[in-house]
């Protein structure tokens, strides 16, 4: 199961700031403006959310104890359901996450406009983008070590002055600020789905851990923990957080706002530094998430490589990293960036960002998949007896959760999400023509093997052949 040669390198408070980290990037700041709209049943949305969230973290926790392998989603699809799902599921999440990396790159630049104004250029602002994709990246390739102390270090400053504002809100809280409980037309229920639309896609990376399980010690115990833990991590920052703006920037004013947390910092401290403050623990997140990404677009095709599903060039490691899919991962969202710049028009961008929304919840689809499939095959044992009913109802849960997912990426989404991921089906062709044109020869270099033994064994030491009618 392990490699006992292979050095762990991401104990579990590193592991845990990976799940953390990927899970809040940068959209975190734009959230309360975003559900604000909807009143405050967005804050319900958020509690249901969180529980479906933390169900889906516990599932890839029980997973990781029957198959601690890196690749997370991929390997528990692939040993559930064959090769084909596997591929599925490891193309789906790749082209996720360099696509989302490039969105996060462009995202990371608006930040970097407030912290130094007045230097605005699509010059700029790609040599700024293609910075925040690289500097990651050059971590991610100095190994393991690098990818955990960055992640540690940018974790924890994100999460210090989002927790302070969250925290110091609740002191300045006006119950009046808070407006309607639901606002808009329709049902609360119809707010509450809407609202829920919104948040589904602030919880993609509760399965970090599990896709670096190869490189968590311990990772029977530790991808779960660290999945749980991470996921209510970002949980207490996103509702506290969320909260703490409603009650502090008027619903009149929050509904319009284009930076809510510095809006809420302003109002309980006077002054307009708020802004700074924010947009600076906005970059520190974006790149934090991007260390984190990179690594995940790497994982995939890393574990699909070793099974002979993607090419075997994905599978070379370096200090714990497959740089080579680092490299691709990363030059691909270089060029994505490239194009948003320079093409003229963000239509392409925008398509290719809206896949990534589909792309995300067919790993979560087929992971649950295989673990109902363990539980109701009789293949009890590998997800540990005497959790049969825990272990269903979580499943459930998380399938449910992932289920949602898909059906909040909307029409559009799903539609450019599954022909995109057709297209993969091509590649999985190929691969497969390649793996049955090798089969022949390495049977026959099998069969080939134990007669050249017996010749080697029938020479004498000093080379010599027997003589004629001597029994060999």
């Amino acid at each position: 199961m392990h490699d006992p040669h292979h050095a762990r390198r991401f104990g579990l408070p590193t592991a845990t700031a990976l799940v953390m980290g990927n899970i809040i990037g940068g959209g975190i700041f734009l959230l309360p403006a975003s559900v604000a709209p909807y009143g405050t049943v967005s804050l319900l949305a958020f509690v249901v959310l969180t529980v479906g969230a933390v169900a889906l973290a516990l599932v890839f926790g029980r997973l990781a104890e029957r198959d601690p392998r890196t690749g997370g989603p991929y390997v528990y699809a692939r040993a559930a359901f064959g090769d084909f799902a596997g591929f599925l599921s490891a193309w789906s999440y790749w082209t996720m996450t360099w696509v989302s990396n490039a969105a996060l790159a462009v995202a990371a630049v608006g930040y970097v406009h407030v912290l130094a104004p007045g230097h605005e250029s699509k010059g700029v602002d790609l040599a700024v983008a293609l910075l925040a994709l690289w500097l990651p990246a050059l971590a991610n390739l100095a190994g393991t070590r690098w990818v955990g102390a960055v992640q540690i270090v940018s974790t924890v400053l994100k999460f210090v002055p989002l927790l302070f504002v969250a925290v110091a809100g609740l002191f300045f809280f006006d119950p009046d600020n808070l407006g309607p409980f639901h606002s808009g037309g329709g049902s609360a229920v119809g707010g509450l789905s809407a609202a829920a639309a919104i948040l589904l896609y602030s919880y993609v990376g509760v399965e970090s851990a599990s896709m670096s399980a190869g490189e968590v010690r311990d990772p029977e115990r530790n991808v779960g923990r660290a999945s749980v833990l991470g996921t209510v991590g970002a949980a207490v920052v996103y509702l506290v957080g969320t909260l703490s703006v409603f009650g502090t920037v008027a619903h009149r004013d929050l509904v319009n706002s284009t930076a809510p947390f510095s809006d809420a910092v302003n109002a309980m401290f006077g002054g307009s530094w708020g802004g700074t403050l924010i947009a600076l623990a906005a970059v520190v997140s974006i790149v934090g998430a991007l260390n984190g990404w990179i690594l995940m677009s790497a994982q995939a095709p890393y574990a699909a490589a070793r099974d002979g599903l993607f090419p075997a060039a994905f599978a070379a490691k370096r200090r714990g990293v497959p740089t080579f899919g680092v490299l691709v991962g990363t030059v691909l969202a270089s060029l994505l960036t490239v194009v948003n710049y320079t093409s003229g028009s963000g239509g392409v961008f925008e398509s290719l960002v809206l896949i990534t929304t589909f792309s995300a919840t067919v790993p979560y689809l087929l992971a649950v998949g295989a673990q109902v499939h363990f539980l109701l095959s009789g293949r009890r044992d590998e997800v540990r007896a005497g959790r049969f009913a825990r272990d269903l109802v979580l499943a459930l849960l998380g399938f449910g959760f992932s289920f949602w997912l898909v059906a909040g990426a909307g029409y559009a989404a799903v539609y450019q999400g599954t022909l995109f991921l057709f297209a993969g089906v091509l590649v999985y062709i190929l691969m497969a023509a390649r793996r049955a044109a090798a089969r022949p020869r390495a049977e026959a270099a099998a069969e080939a093997a134990p007669a050249e033994a017996a010749l080697a064994e029938a020479v004498p030491a000093d080379g010599a052949r027997p003589a004629a009618g001597t029994a060999v």
